[in-house]
């Protein structure tokens, strides 16, 4: 058996084991009036709650297509334990309030299946679910930080690559007849009859400010700034021709090309800039389009 599944079986047994021992001492549902008796119902507890979360797992695998997986990075990790929490914790309470229904109503008449009956049972186990969330994340707190920090130095390293192999970028397949390349110049304009004019790879980033974007780029050699009224839209559909140039926040465009390290801190990411050493946010839902571009610029950079 693999280290991973054997690791996984581990915590599901002793994730149960955290509910069972909650309801052995808080005694809900009825279970004090079953004396003795009460111990047997909850290791058939325990066995259903663990036999749920092999289901979810099974779920997550097969239907929604999310294996466990160290190698995918720490925001993956935690993106699967929030589905795994969001799926299984009904199905768990489910479980427990058909026990109630069939084993435990004949000493308890408020055991019968209900809608009320339900939502109790999944407050508890949503709670249960909590704590037991907060104590895995603090378990395995070193190891998710050393997975981020892996992944933010395969990051770097891939991003250097990129950067020194490849000195023009190519636009995207919808226009295959252009050979735009990096030190092309390129008018960006806005609503009014302003516009700024600049070579491409002097692009550092542009910042939405209000109704106008911030255009931050290299002129003589310095960080320069000039206002558009623009929206961050029209620029994205501008340059969307250059894979280098991604949305990594809502308020912000970045030239991948212009960054000069990718930083984790305290759970967020940021791209720290080079000549003006700025340091831009990265949102957790456009992360994923960072990691895309610096993967396609390393593919064709290799070939």
């Amino acid at each position: 058996m693999k280290q991973g599944r054997i690791e996984t079986i581990t915590t599901r047994i002793i994730s149960t084991m955290f509910v069972v021992v909650a309801l052995a001492v808080f005694k809900p549902f009825g279970l004090d009036a079953w004396q003795w008796q009460a111990y047997v119902h909850l290791i058939a507890l325990g066995v259903i709650g663990f036999s749920i979360c092999i289901m979810t797992d099974v779920i997550l695998k097969y239907v929604i297509k999310m294996p466990r997986s160290l190698k995918k990075g720490a925001e993956y990790i935690i993106r699967r334990n929030l589905w795994f929490q969001l799926i299984n914790t009904p199905l768990v309470a489910l479980g427990i309030c058909l026990y109630r229904h069939f084993v435990l109503s004949g000493r308890v008449e408020g055991n019968q299946l209900s809608i009320v009956n339900f939502l109790e049972t999944l407050a508890i186990i949503a709670f249960c679910s909590f704590a037991i969330g907060l104590y895995w994340r603090f378990k395995f707190r070193s190891k998710y930080l050393a997975i981020e920090l892996e992944e933010m130095r395969l990051l770097n390293k891939q991003l250097k690559e990129i950067q020194s192999e490849k000195t023009s970028e190519k636009p995207l397949q919808q226009a295959p007849e252009s050979t735009v390349c990096q030190s092309q110049d390129l008018t960006l304009t806005g609503t009014t009859n302003e516009s700024v004019t600049l070579q491409i790879s002097n692009l550092l980033y542009i910042e939405a400010v209000g109704n106008y974007v911030k255009v931050s780029h290299l002129c003589d050699g310095q960080a320069h700034a000039d206002m558009l009224r623009a929206t961050m839209k029209q620029m994205e559909e501008t340059l969307q021709g250059y894979p280098m140039i991604v949305r990594c926040h809502r308020a912000f465009l970045v030239n991948l090309g212009q960054v000069e390290q990718i930083i984790s801190h305290s759970g967020s990411t940021q791209l720290l800039i080079k000549h003006c050493h700025e340091s831009l946010p990265v949102s957790r839902s456009n992360m994923s389009q960072v990691k895309a571009a610096i993967k396609r610029g390393r593919g064709s950079s290799l070939r």
